[in-house]
């Protein structure tokens, strides 16, 4: 699923909570057995990181920093606080995802206009990112230590306003800036004795052996299936666990 559409987290987390897994561990479970897959996401764009190395390097920062803050607030919000977050915290991930294809068409049309002018502004990785960008990273990153579902869409976003239209160099960007964050998360739950690690250790198997196989259907299997599926299962889940709840 998220080699070919994304949304990988609202199919694992909410499997997790239906193993009777709690929440919170859960979480920090699945947020270290996808980890892999995120480190092999970032060595397939790393290519195109090459003309954009000083906004790497400052991306980095703040998605350290946020990922950490996120995780620590994970540590000390009750188990209770977070089951009431948790329907929202996934109705919130599925509504990025809806939102993910019309704003990278946006950006892809976008893209097409600059390249048909006459005069074509510079590339903004040519210049270090903003104080104001990464604030917003940094804020980004917060939830993403936190819960991580839809940060793409979120870091994607901000590169698209900041006048980026490569779309592979923004997912460069994307990636690292996600590797970053689940390292942190993932070293602090590890830390922390949150993570269940006989489930982790299958889902990490899974996530590898599902993103190598993942790109080669990609090119055979029509995402907008795929997208469908992830929209219903992430709205169903956030209703059931409602449903639990009450």
């Amino acid at each position: 699923m998220n080699a070919i559409a994304g949304g990988g987290t609202l199919l694992t987390f909410p499997a997790l909570l239906g193993l009777g897994v709690p929440a919170i561990v859960a979480n920090a479970t699945s947020t270290v057995a996808l980890w892999p897959g995120v480190l092999g996401s970032m060595w397939g764009y790393r290519r195109e990181l090459t003309g954009a190395k000083r906004w790497a390097a400052r991306f980095a920062v703040p998605s350290v920093l946020g990922g950490g803050a996120g995780a620590a607030l994970l540590l000390v919000t009750s188990p209770k606080a977070f089951d009431a977050a948790v329907p929202w915290l996934v109705w919130g991930a599925t509504l990025l995802f809806v939102v993910q294809r019309p704003i990278m068409a946006a950006f892809r049309s976008r893209a097409v206009v600059r390249s048909t002018t006459i005069r074509v502004a510079e590339d903004p990785a040519l210049d270090p990112p903003p104080l104001a960008v990464l604030i917003y990273q940094f804020v980004v990153s917060v939830y993403g230590g936190y819960f991580g579902a839809g940060i793409g869409i979120l870091m994607l976003a901000a590169l698209g306003f900041m006048g980026f239209t490569n779309i592979h160099r923004m997912n460069g960007l994307k990636n690292w800036g996600a590797l970053c964050i689940n390292a942190v998360a993932a070293v602090t739950f590890a830390a922390s004795r949150l993570v269940d690690w006989p489930v982790a250790t299958a889902m990490a198997i899974g996530a590898i052996a599902g993103g190598y196989g993942g790109s080669q259907l990609a090119q055979a299997v029509p995402q907008a299936w795929v997208r469908r599926a992830i929209i219903v299962i992430g709205l169903g889940s956030g209703l059931l666990l409602l449903a639990h709840r009450l």
